[in-house]
């Protein structure tokens, strides 16, 4: 029985990696073109492949739910389209054995999901944005409405671009008084973080008073402040550059303020349900075959799982905006199309039965 479960498991296996790889080169290829019309300058076709390169996880991990369906299907439909499976029934193979068989793969992809949501995508989209920033010459004048900001002892400090491992590039801190005026303005293009502190380089400083303002270089500046790489994260701006862990001490820390939240948390409870997603997705992949789809070509089920796929992902995507506008929790946002996969599946299967 084991190397039966080997065989569904590989058939299974490669069907979802030949998905997984299609909607990969067609979503790298979107990207490319889609920001084609941001070459020019020092910002060259290397950089823009560099870019994308540097993004490939997020885009994997953001296609794990849909390969697996699509791939299910193709791979169960094969055994289905050669009679195997039905040479598997009448052998007294259960159907419950033949779904424990495909899902024995699809939790290694679950795993793979949970490792790059928690500890690759925040790096290499980090990475990825940084790189970009600084192959643009976006680091002296990138604008305040870009970068990032965060406020430390009575500053307001704003930095253009950071590189995991420690480095910052195009450093601002505002400094103002009890009285609200600004008293002093501190550029430095890049800083390096020490363990304890930051080493600032090339540093230009204007102090203003109500008679006059002056100004400074030093080429290296020591700068005490708490904020560590480890906390890039957690001022990043978009929730889904976040790792789980950090999405949720960020969702706290806003609540504890009193500050909207909601985005943060529907992209928590996204990330840490994403394994209930792919199960539910390939149940319904695997009652589909048992079922409706049994005896029809590969084509027509490859096209019924591209749909399915898309009418999920629409209704999540409706629910999630929904939950912020409408207050409603983002749980509930992401469980309900999860719970309506899995009973679809489940009835389908009965069915079968």
């Amino acid at each position: 029985m084991s190397r039966l479960d080997s065989y569904i498991a590989r058939t299974v296996t490669l069907a979802i990696l030949a998905v997984l790889m299609v909607i990969l080169g067609l979503d790298v290829i979107s990207a490319i073109v889609d920001q084609y019309d941001d070459l020019g300058g020092d910002y060259q076709f290397f950089n823009l492949l560099e870019y994308v390169l540097w993004t490939l996880p997020e885009r994997v991990y953001s296609q794990l739910g849909f390969s697996a369906l699509v791939g299910c299907m193709v791979g169960l439909g094969t055994l289905a389209g050669t009679s195997e499976l039905t040479v598997m029934r009448a052998s007294g193979v259960s159907i419950g054995r033949i779904a424990w068989a495909v899902m024995k793969p699809v939790m290694v992809l679950i795993v793979l999901g949970l490792v790059l949501a928690e500890l690759v995508v925040p790096v290499t989209n980090q990475t990825a944005e940084s790189r970009r920033a600084i192959a643009k010459g976006e680091l002296e004048n990138s604008g305040l409405e870009q970068g990032l900001w965060f406020n430390e002892n009575g500053e307001f400090v704003h930095f253009n671009a950071a590189l995991p491992g420690g480095t910052l590039f195009g450093i601002t801190r505002y400094r103002f008084d009890d009285n609200r005026q600004l008293q002093q303005v501190v550029f430095s293009e890049r800083g390096l973080y020490q363990g304890g502190h930051w080493e600032l380089q090339n540093s230009r400083q204007t102090s203003l008073t109500p008679e006059r303002a002056s100004s400074s270089q030093e080429a290296k500046s020591i700068w005490e402040s708490d904020m560590s790489p480890d906390l890039f994260a957690l001022v990043v701006p978009l929730p889904s550059d976040l790792s789980p862990r950090n999405l949720w001490s960020y969702g706290k820390f806003l609540d504890r303020k009193g500050e909207e939240s909601a985005r943060y948390w529907l992209a928590f409870w996204k990330k840490v349900l994403q394994p209930l997603t792919i199960a539910g997705l390939v149940m319904m992949a695997i009652s589909f075959i048992f079922g409706p789809l049994r005896e029809v070509t590969t084509g027509l089920r490859v096209f019924t799982g591209v749909i399915v796929g898309i009418v999920f992902q629409t209704l999540q995507d409706m629910l999630g905006p929904s939950s912020v506008v409408f207050g409603f929790p983002p749980f509930i946002a992401v469980l309900v199309p999860i719970i309506a996969s899995f009973l679809i599946g489940w009835l389908l299967l009965k069915r079968a039965r």
